[in-house]
């Protein structure tokens, strides 16, 4: 599934600036140790601990989520929501411009 950065986040606080509502949207990809395995991705991932105790998966200091509305692999259906999420390249980048209207 796509993964998104929220631009209320901030590289490298060890914290998440979405909760509640949001994360039940934007739910986090969890991991389940400290060095999580991400296929195909070249930026650095790491990992924070959420304020619920789970671990959540980080690239290049930001932490990741998916988007409850996609459905299927290679859904982009968060990208450019609100202006604020968007999807993560496997560089680490953010991959901003366009919206996908949803």
């Amino acid at each position: 599934m796509t993964a998104y950065y929220f631009d209320k986040d901030t590289a490298n606080s060890g914290k998440s600036a979405c909760t509640g509502g949001c994360a039940a949207m934007w739910p986090a990809v969890k991991a389940a140790s400290s060095r999580p395995e991400v296929d195909g991705v070249t930026g650095k991932a790491g990992t924070i601990t959420r304020d619920d105790g789970t671990m959540q998966v980080t690239v290049n200091g930001l932490p990741v989520y998916t988007y409850s509305k996609d459905t299927a692999p290679g859904d982009v259906k968060g990208q450019g929501v609100g202006g604020i999420w968007w999807a993560v390249a496997p560089d680490g980048d953010k991959v901003s411009g366009a919206t996908s209207g949803y």
